[in-house]
């Protein structure tokens, strides 16, 4: 399921801070592609590699090869700087697409500056999660999908009903629905969850892969943050700026209907 268009009414301001994440992230990523074949040494120096966070030791340390990136001191600034690595195209390509469909409105909600610090805040807890759950790894941990599971879940407690413009692909067939975020976002956190729990029982994910147990983290830390939060949130705005999207099935007075 590919999301790449949302119904869920108003917001109050442009979402530069959003449109700022999406922006370095491409930005970084391109800085990885200059590098060429050392593009592996960034990762590993600023990547989460489980074995050094949990012993508080610099990855770099480990191995006796001269490096040209370290990794920064203390250890732990790399639940940061992993956010802002990528693996390839399709990893940013389809991270920065769920940030730019969800993040918007969950900004709008937040406010600038708090959001920036709730999605640092999930990605550094799916980093931990993902170490704890595979403590003796070396391989480095990357990418913004820890933080964004947040912002889902987020997005899942303000925007239940809000809909979501969807392609689905069935084999070699695909179709666009308009489904509900609830359902969708659901149907994504079960998905990682059986896929965590699976990773636990295979020696392939310490040897690398998609790092489920870190959406999952990500995705329990937002929703926890944001049902606390939820009573002390700015309410859902009536009018809009800039102008949003209507579903093309809607009335244009009437921003609650997604069907």
């Amino acid at each position: 399921m590919i999301p790449f268009q949302d119904f869920p009414g108003p917001r109050r301001h442009v979402p530069w801070m959003t449109w700022g994440l999406i922006l370095v992230n491409l930005l970084v990523f391109l800085y990885e592609l200059s590098l060429g074949d050392r593009a592996d040494e960034l990762i590993f120096a600023y990547g989460v590699v489980p074995a050094a966070l949990l012993h508080g030791v610099p990855q770099t340390a480990l191995v006796r090869a001269h490096l040209a990136f370290q990794t920064p001191e203390p250890v732990y600034f790399t639940l940061i700087t992993s956010q802002f690595l990528h693996a390839g195209w399709l990893h940013i390509g389809g991270n920065m697409l769920f940030l730019y469909v969800f993040g918007d409105n969950v900004e709008d909600r937040l406010g600038h500056f708090p959001y920036l610090c709730f999605y640092l805040l999930c990605g550094i807890v799916a980093g931990l999660a993902q170490a704890v759950a595979f403590p003796d790894s070396t391989v480095p941990s990357i990418g913004a999908s820890g933080a964004i599971a947040g912002v889902l879940a987020a997005y899942l407690v303000l925007f239940p009903v809000a809909g979501v413009r969807t392609v689905i692909f069935i084999f070699f067939f695909f179709t666009i629905v308009t489904l509900p975020a609830i359902v969708l976002i659901g149907l994504w956190f079960l998905l990682q969850l059986f896929d965590g729990v699976a990773s636990l029982a295979q020696v392939q994910q310490g040897m690398g892969g998609v790092a489920y147990l870190a959406h999952v983290g990500g995705f329990l830390t937002g929703l926890i943050i944001t049902l606390i939060l939820r009573p002390w949130l700015k309410p859902p705005a009536t009018i809009s700026y800039p102008s949003y999207p209507y579903h093309p099935y809607s009335r244009e007075n009437d921003y609650r209907r997604w069907w």
